[in-house]
């Protein structure tokens, strides 16, 4: 099994996506017009906007934070250390890039997946989307579909939730002396009562805890970085040195940009096709596809280009992290926390990677129980089994080695990953249509609404109920 991971991961990460994500991103900016630097504003006004209510879906606050649930976790606290110790100072330079680019994907991604929703036939007829529909629908590939599907499951429902509790069970043993399987068991505990009250219950658990754990791990960096304001150039200039080679001791710009660029993925999404499950369950505002779009969009920004700079910052700043050390992951992170603050900060990383990767293994199953339902099977004992099996993965995870852990899951997230940028290729030209619609409805001084009417040639394709006149059947 090792053999065959390795194989994956070096084919996938060593020439498809280490170019790939960057190449999509880029593709994106362009066409769209660098629309993520022009129109940031536009994000925050399609999560604060007037609400429309519709029993189908959900708040996009509560879809931003679903989906920050997700992202916001092991790869903010232990991938970001784990991508300092591989690549240098200089992976923080990258996982920058990826994001930058990645919000255009995001945007692309997350806009698509809102047009080919549609209402699921279970849980009182919620939304549900995402890549596996818009392959399908858009593409006429179902194949490809079922293929993405099963890598989703695969990847979030199992892979992914046992590193979340892989990083919770090191953590809480650090911090506590609990021994890791009891930590697995009570993670479990807790997660079955979040998951099996369904998505709709995530999303309420995620927009509880999301804000307030954001902002106390971002002011608790701000606090660090006061404490030594004057290093700050000189960790800043670190960075850029190593992303590119200048310094030496970190092992050039291959190992920077490979590290940076793995570890950024997975702590952003932005091109693997998992956010986008989520954003189809929200109810847009403005009544739009673009609009979910730019909710997404911010969410990369706030995952990598905010929680995920704390991390580095305090890092490099704690003067902990040397060439070669044997310190990595959340155990790192730790150590530098704890050397500004004193032991209270061990305690206050373990409750934090506790909540971030809690919040991530409920979100994690809200994307697979989406692709459980393209495949038909989110019956009561489809659903039941999916349950069961990610509770199991946070036992097992709680118990692996980081190294397996994280090698699993680079396999799964790059599979996923090259069939959706693949996909979001293929339908670019219906993004830039969407997105010109949009905006050519603010410039006339509306709000802008998605019609069916206007797109006929998607009348085979998607919902029509859903989108005409004020989206209501």
């Amino acid at each position: 099994m090792t053999l065959v991971i390795d194989f994956l991961n070096d084919i996938l990460w060593g020439y498809v996506l280490v170019y790939g994500l960057l190449a999509v991103g880029v593709f994106f900016t362009l066409r769209l017009g660098f629309l993520q630097f022009r129109h940031f504003p536009e994000m925050i006004r399609s999560i604060t906007g007037s609400r429309e209510h519709d029993a189908g879906g959900i708040t996009p606050f509560q879809a931003l934070c679903t989906s920050l649930a997700s992202r916001v976790g092991t790869g903010n606290l232990a991938g970001v250390a784990v991508a300092i110790a591989l690549g240098g100072p200089g992976a923080i330079f990258w996982m920058w890039m990826v994001a930058l680019v990645g919000m255009a994907t995001a945007y692309a991604e997350s806009t698509l997946a809102q047009l080919y929703k549609v209402r699921g036939h279970s849980d009182h007829g919620l939304y549900r989307g995402g890549p596996a529909f818009y392959i399908a629908r858009g593409l006429k590939m179902p194949w490809l579909a079922v293929a993405f599907s099963l890598c989703l499951i695969l990847a979030f429902g199992l892979v992914f939730n046992a590193v979340q509790a892989n990083s919770i069970a090191e953590a809480i043993e650090g911090a506590f002396g609990v021994p890791k399987m009891g930590v697995g068991v009570g993670v479990a505990v807790l997660a079955g009562i979040v998951i099996f009250g369904g998505i709709r219950k995530i999303a309420r658990v995620a927009e509880l805890v999301i804000p307030v754990m954001a902002a106390l791990y971002l002011l608790m960096a701000l606090v660090i970085l006061a404490m030594n304001l004057s290093e700050v150039p000189a960790a800043i200039a670190l960075i850029l040195k190593s992303a590119f080679g200048i310094e030496q001791a970190f092992g050039g710009v291959l190992g920077a940009m490979l590290n940076g660029i793995k570890r950024g993925l997975f702590s952003n999404e932005a091109g693997m096709g998992s956010a986008p499950n989520i954003a189809a369950v929200a109810v847009p505002q403005p009544h739009h596809p673009s609009s979910q779009g730019f909710v997404q969009a911010l969410g990369v920004f706030i995952d990598t280009l905010l929680i995920c700079t704390a991390t580095a910052v305090v890092i490099l700043l704690s003067g902990v992290f040397t060439p070669g050390s044997e310190l990595t992951g959340i155990v790192l992170t730790q150590a530098a926390v704890e050397s500004q603050i004193g032991s209270f900060g061990r305690y206050f990383i373990a409750v934090a990677i506790f909540f971030f990767a809690f919040t991530s293994i409920i979100g994690n199953y809200s994307y697979a129980e989406n692709a459980l339902a393209y495949l038909g099977l989110d019956g009561r004992t489809g659903i039941t089994v999916l349950r069961c099996g990610v509770l199991a993965m946070v036992l097992w995870g709680a118990w692996e080695a980081v190294a397996t852990v994280f090698n699993a899951a680079d396999a799964a997230m790059g599979l996923m990953a090259t069939i959706n940028l693949i996909a979001i290729v293929l339908l670019s030209k219906l993004v830039v249509k969407l997105t010109r619609d949009y905006f050519a409805q603010k410039a006339a001084g509306r709000e802008p609404r998605f019609n069916a009417d206007d797109y006929p040639e998607l009348a085979d394709q998607i919902d029509t109920t859903i989108w005409r006149g004020r989206g209501k059947e």
